[in-house]
């Protein structure tokens, strides 16, 4: 990777629109749900009303709701599939809300850790965070390998919750749950490399 701070690269982060687990708060991760019926209006809602940024190349996770989500964004741009941007693996967690987890002594422990513990029969964060990361590097090297950096590039990725707070924290800083975000919504980023080192320079929302 070159390490001129100029060769800012545009990242577009979006979260992938509603499912229904996402509306019950349920955790999900690798169940491979779609999107609900609200959640495809919301999407269409969003792109009429406010537009998304237009983007040179697109990646995304390989779960269906990335998938959905891309082909109502982006129907026109072809895909490419990074499976280091799976959600994490909620374990014994998975399809459940906090109301019938409430009682799980597991639970509790898991939530005392302020969810520094990995899941039950699932993932850690530490894991996840670093699987994500590797993806984004993959891809940043990638693009710097194959495209003509003298023509400014603008790159999308529809992904997870988790996979945008896992890059987001670990190349601009902050916490974890800093970056949040609801369905369908994201972030606009300027990357760049420093000494073969991902960096983040500027970050704001898509939709304040």
């Amino acid at each position: 990777m070159r390490n001129r701070s100029k060769d800012q690269i545009t990242i577009v982060l979006i979260r992938h629109g509603e499912t229904i687990s996402n509306k019950e708060h349920r955790y999900l991760g690798r169940t491979d749900e779609e999107l609900s019926k609200d959640g495809i209006i919301k999407l269409n809602e969003f792109k009429s009303m406010n537009g998304y940024p237009e983007i040179d190349t697109l990646f995304l996770s390989p779960m269906k709701r990335c998938i959905q989500t891309a082909n109502i964004l982006y129907p026109s741009i072809q895909p490419v599939i990074v499976s280091d941007f799976n959600e994490i693996d909620f374990g014994i967690f998975e399809g459940k809300n906090h109301i019938e987890l409430q009682d799980d002594g597991r639970y509790q422990k898991w939530i005392d850790s302020n969810g520094t513990l990995p899941f039950p029969e699932g993932e850690s964060r530490e894991y996840f965070i670093k699987r994500c990361n590797n993806g984004f590097v993959k891809i940043l090297e990638d693009i710097n390998s194959n495209f003509n950096m003298d023509i400014p590039q603008t790159i999308g990725m529809i992904v997870h919750g988790g996979t945008i707070m896992s890059i987001l924290s670990t190349y601009y800083g902050g916490n974890y749950f800093d970056y949040q975000i609801e369905n369908g919504n994201g972030f606009l980023v300027n990357a760049f490399c420093d000494h073969n080192i991902p960096k983040i320079s500027t970050i704001k929302k898509i939709f304040e």
